[in-house]
């Protein structure tokens, strides 16, 4: 089976209607970054972090996944498909995705804020403002906040690097260093940007295929034209 890593960003979720950082009347409109999104800020105003993380919970527990999230889910019919997301939702995993990989935190998850190898699933959307994790530390949304290292980069990296086939779906590549993972790519493999934009694909040295499409609508056709191709070769 060939192997095809799937490297998703906001585009994707934001067919769902989940509102994306850079959405002008989204949920991040009410909010600064630094005050939601850093490890000073949970410090410093810990009720209005946890608040607006469950805000962005219940917001995504009422989104449903899209064509593209069930595209991608599919394609692990003929293929040995890894995903590697930006996004924090959990519409792959809800699509049917089994083998995701967040660069930047679960959602639907809280971590220790002593331990960050202690995680715990949250169940619902609302996590108390005191809640401790068993080590008696405050509990924190399982995010990787502005500032903050992104742990699961290495591991994104050698699964880019083995990869047969790198679909890059719904993400502008600024986003750093997740930008960098199409890097890895080895030469001669193939890349698909799935994007209606223009995304910054001029530092790519590999074959890009450029689908001018929503994700919800490309990777519906990129699904097809992959199947077609792999399963005829």
């Amino acid at each position: 089976m060939k192997k095809i890593v799937v490297f998703t960003g906001a585009g994707v979720s934001a067919d769902s209607g989940v509102a994306t950082f850079r959405d002008a009347n989204g949920l991040w409109a009410n909010y600064r970054v630094e005050d939601v999104c850093t490890p000073e800020a949970l410090r410093n105003n810990r009720a209005q972090v946890v608040e607006f993380y469950n805000m962005r919970r219940k917001e995504s527990l009422s989104k449903e996944p899209n064509a593209g999230h069930y595209a991608i889910a599919r394609m692990e019919e003929w293929a040995e498909v890894i995903v590697i997301t930006q996004n924090v939702d959990n519409l792959h995993e809800r699509a049917g995705s089994k083998n995701v990989l967040h660069l930047h935190g679960e959602l639907m998850k809280l971590r220790s804020e002593r331990n960050p190898n202690l995680i715990y699933d949250i169940d619902g959307w609302e996590q108390p403002l005191d809640e401790k994790a068993e080590d008696g530390a405050l509990l924190r949304p399982h995010i990787v906040f502005f500032g903050e290292d992104v742990p699961m980069f290495n591991p994104a990296c050698r699964i880019v690097e083995d990869a047969d086939i790198l679909v890059v779906v719904g993400t502008s590549l600024q986003v750093y260093p997740a930008a960098y993972l199409v890097d890895y790519a080895k030469a001669g493999t193939p890349i698909y940007v799935v994007d209606p934009g223009t995304p910054d694909i001029s530092r790519i040295r590999n074959e890009v295929i450029h689908i001018q499409e929503r994700g919800a609508i490309g990777m519906p056709q990129l699904e097809q034209q992959l199947k077609e191709q792999l399963l005829k070769g």
